[in-house]
Formats: structure tokens, C-alpha cells, sequence
């Protein structure tokens, strides 16, 4: 199968893992026909989850120095559905020391955002991944385009950043483009307001915020996709355990197929990513 091929199934696929509704839109990630089974964890005393504070909206301080985010409203969830909420904690820690504490025992479970690589699956027991991020391409709203889309920017400027996967991603899939790097996403989003290019490809969810901020004055919006690559993207965010516990992990996948399931995790996306980058 040739690039192009594999753009435009990138695109379907995407598309076909998400709710035929008016934007805004969560991704499902889930097979509803899976049944996974429901875990015993009668016997554990304490599931202590690991994150950070420097990761908005995933996880943050609030004007009350209180911990809050996407991520601690979703192992609220998570703690609820296994029916151990009076075993829970959440703790925050600077990054550099989260993965070492996990490996003395002060955690059960990072929700950090974790990079699942041959190298950490060592190290780590993973959940199936709950959020992935795809590209977008990002147009002024007089010009963006649906899918397909490789053929009508043949020729166009496009900007992406410099030695970025979404670089590599844009080459490949979209050889007929004129490809313009920038090392600054600003300079990027400038042209783009200005006209100087006529798209720009990247990362959905810094997109999406800029696009809801003010800086952009509504100037533009998202054109075709989503596009899922783990080959380009990485896999997205999972919850780590480690490695000697994949029963946690396990119970894990249990407690967000639910949470998908029942509408809850669509909830907690759309809260806190009100302009869906799917």
C-alpha cells in the first residue's frame, strides 16, 4: 500500500473510531463487544497513583493550590467504577522523580503521560492506551477543505515543525506539498493568520487550544483528518504500573472500558477539550 493509500485509511480510520455527531466529538477508543473481565481487588490495601503538576489540563495546581486536571478526575472515575475509592490517593511529584518512586514502592500507578516504548515496556506494565494524539491540518476557514484532502493541497504551502514526527508524518503522506518548517509554533500559527501558508499540520490538541484562544480571532479551523500514526505519534497516554503487576494494569483496562462505555470518559474529554481535536 502506497502512502497516499495509507493517508486517506489514517483519516477513515480515525473517523470510524468516533460517534457520527456534531462537533464537538470525544474519541472511543473501546470495542463494545469486548468483555473484559472485572477484577478482584479485595486484597489490595492501597492504589496510589503518581503524576505531576506542570501537565494543564491533564494535571495541574488550581487557584487554590488544589490538584485538579483531566487526569485526576479520570482516576477518580477509574477508583469508583473498581470500587475502591476508600483506597485511592492521588500524589503530585516533580517528573524526575516519579519513575523512582513508582520503584520504591510510594506508588502503585504513574498517569503522567508515560512514553510506551520498547524501552519503558521493560520497566513498566501498561494500560491500554485511554487518549491518543492525532494530527490535524489547520486552514483559514475560506479555504479549509474535507477529505480527501492529499489531492487538493498538492502544490500548497504547508507548515509544520522543524525535525518533528509530524514532519516526517507530512512528507510521507503528502509528498505534493511544499513543506515550510518552523522552529517556533507562534511564527507557524503568524503565517497561517496572515495567509503565508495555506495550512499547517500538526498536533491536534495544540491546535485545538490555540484555536479556542484568543489569539487566533477565529481565523481558522481544523480540515480533514483526524490521523492516528503510533508509528510517527507514539502510542498516547496509558497508565504505567510496574512491571511485575500486570494484574493492576489489567484492572485498569476493565474500569476505562466501563468508564467509555457508560459515557463518562466522553464527559470528562469534552470538559476539559471543548474544542474536540478529533
Amino acid at each position: 500500500m502506497n502512502r497516499l493509500a495509507i493517508a486517506i485509511c489514517a483519516a477513515l480510520f480515525a473517523s470510524a473510531a468516533i460517534p457520527t455527531a456534531a462537533e464537538p466529538v470525544a474519541p472511543v477508543f473501546w470495542d463494545v463487544k469486548e468483555r473484559l473481565p472485572k477484577p478482584d481487588l479485595s486484597g489490595v490495601t492501597r492504589v496510589r497513583f503518581l503524576t505531576t503538576t506542570d501537565f494543564p489540563p491533564f494535571n495541574y495546581l488550581d487557584r487554590d493550590g488544589r490538584l485538579s486536571g483531566f487526569h485526576v478526575d479520570l482516576v477518580r472515575a477509574i477508583c469508583a467504577e473498581l470500587g475502591i475509592a476508600d483506597k485511592c490517593q492521588i500524589q503530585a511529584m516533580p517528573w524526575e522523580q516519579i519513575e523512582d518512586a513508582l520503584a520504591r514502592g510510594r506508588g502503585e500507578a504513574i498517569i503522567a503521560g508515560v512514553a510506551i516504548t520498547a524501552e519503558s515496556r521493560a520497566q513498566f506494565a501498561f494500560s491500554r492506551p485511554y487518549l491518543q494524539f492525532p494530527a490535524r491540518f489547520m486552514m483559514q476557514k475560506t479555504r479549509a477543505t474535507s477529505e480527501p484532502i492529499f489531492r487538493k493541497i498538492e502544490g500548497e504551502r504547508i507548515g509544520v515543525i522543524a525535525g518533528s514526527g509530524h514532519e516526517t508524518m507530512l512528507r510521507d503522506y503528502f509528498p505534493g506539498v511544499k513543506v515550510v518548517t518552523y522552529s517556533r509554533q507562534e511564527w507557524m500559527y503568524g503565517d497561517l493568520k496572515a495567509g503565508k501558508i495555506a495550512g499547517a499540520f500538526g498536533d491536534g490538541m495544540r491546535f485545538a487550544f490555540w484555536l479556542a484562544g484568543s489569539d487566533a480571532s477565529g481565523c481558522c479551523r481544523f480540515a480533514g483528518g483526524p490521523y492516528l500514526a503510533p508509528e510517527y505519534l507514539g502510542l498516547g497516554l496509558a497508565i504505567a504500573t510496574n512491571a511485575g503487576d500486570p494484574t493492576l494494569a489489567a484492572a485498569f483496562d476493565y474500569a476505562l472500558q466501563q468508564i467509555a462505555l457508560k459515557g463518562r470518559f466522553a464527559e470528562l474529554y469534552l470538559r476539559y477539550f471543548p474544542v474536540s481535536f478529533y
